[in-house]
């Protein structure tokens, strides 16, 4: 097989191109091949498109000299945060259960590097994606878009994909490609994991009354909601994730389901923005099958409750990249690229727990709701914020 590149990534999300960067700076040459022709979105600006970066992520983007230009405020960022009207700045939730920044004890944390945020920092993913392409090309790596892969070939030698009809080879392939990865599927890397337990929306909307909701995040009967006025609107009904990837969302689906977790009549004028999601954890049994390797999405799915998914893929490519870099050169010890499942598996096997102890305490019954009560109780504790700041920002990660 005759290798063109090094390596070849499908995907061009933010792990893709974070390898990408990672390779090309210790020399291997990249292809990165990407489905979407476009890789602008609305729901990766605010509202929906906010995420909050941790320590880990935060010092890697620095050392790349990234930081400046990824957390550059970006218009109406602040003011579409859920927290942007509270009197306390909240530095995350668990399960719904909010903590705050002022309630955080770091001193026993590692501080972070001079001119360097405290986490969290919220970003816009367009943004980071898009600062992230700019330095992989600058740093020459090529990245085709509209082109997904459609297969995969395996030999001793390399890999061979087909993507938009034609060949491409590389000594080896990094599957970048998300939670529904053709290349996980295509080399028949085992997923395993738990299916879920409710079907997420967040919506945009227009409401007739808006006073009618309560702003803030609130329990039902049949799941859970977040307001933030005017009409940005999360939901969670537990309906075992019947209507994730279903029929587009209208303004009656919305009116139903925000009634059933809330217990409210409400009346939808417009429908701007609309998204599902689910809980569903899964992660692949191994993260490598002869010369093909899997990272972010590719490797593990959960949901986005905590917002720790950005950053498990980013740590992801980080570990993966110097190291696969180092097998290319060949000056690696043998056994090298086996310690990143070795390490990162771990990692991700956390989070996804850490989303499913989240699930389990949002579950609509009695039972439930009075042991949300006692969490609640020990997060508002300054050990109980600390002890939850650090799994939701990754500093438990720092000490191990």
């Amino acid at each position: 097989m005759r290798a063109t590149h090094d390596v070849l990534i499908a995907g061009a999300g933010p792990v893709g191109l974070f390898l990408a960067c990672e390779l090309r700076l210790a020399g291997a040459s990249v292809l990165v091949l990407e489905k979407a022709g476009d890789s602008r979105s609305p729901l990766k600006r605010p509202p929906f498109g906010l995420r909050g970066l941790t320590m880990l992520s935060i010092e890697a983007f620095r050392r790349h000299g990234l930081l400046d230009a990824i957390a550059a405020p970006t218009t109406g960022a602040q003011a579409a945060a859920h927290w942007a009207n509270q009197s306390r700045r909240p530095g995350g939730h668990f399960a719904g259960i909010q903590f705050h920044l002022d309630q955080v004890d770091r001193s026993a944390w590692p501080k972070p590097s001079p001119g360097s945020p405290n986490p969290p920092l919220a970003v816009e993913l367009e943004r980071v994606e898009h600062v992230l392409a700019e330095r992989a090309e600058a740093l020459g790596a090529e990245i085709i878009r509209g082109v997904g892969v459609e297969d995969v070939e395996q030999a001793e030698d390399g890999v061979s994909v087909l993507a938009g009809g034609a060949r491409h080879a590389a000594a080896w392939l990094v599957g970048c490609d998300g939670g529904r990865s053709v290349v996980r599927r295509a080399v028949g890397f085992a997923f395993t994991g738990s299916e879920p337990e409710f079907t997420g929306y967040s919506v945009q909307v227009e409401l007739a009354d808006p006073a009618g909701l309560r702003p803030g995040r609130h329990h039902g009967p049949a799941g859970m909601y977040t307001f933030a006025p005017p009409g940005v609107i999360a939901m969670v009904e537990f309906d075992g994730g019947a209507h994730h990837r279903g029929e587009p969302i209208t303004t009656g689906d919305v009116e139903a389901v925000l009634h059933r977790v809330s217990g409210v009549e409400v009346t939808v004028t417009a429908l701007s923005q609309a998204t599902t999601w689910t809980d569903r954890a899964f992660q692949a049994t191994a993260y490598r099958r002869g010369r093909v390797l899997l990272a972010g999405d590719a490797a593990h799915i959960h949901s986005p409750l905590g917002g720790q998914g950005l950053n498990l893929g980013l740590g992801d490519a980080e570990d993966l990249g110097w190291k696969l870099a180092a097998t290319v050169r060949g000056d690696s010890p043998a056994d090298l690229l086996d310690t990143y499942e070795g390490e990162r598996r771990p990692a991700g096997a956390a989070v996804l727990d850490w989303s499913r102890a989240q699930v389990a305490l949002m579950r609509p019954d009695q039972g439930t709701r009075a042991l949300a009560a006692v969490v609640r109780e020990l997060i508002e504790t300054r050990d109980g914020t600390t002890y939850v700041a650090s799994r939701v920002w990754g500093m438990d990660l720092l000490h191990n």
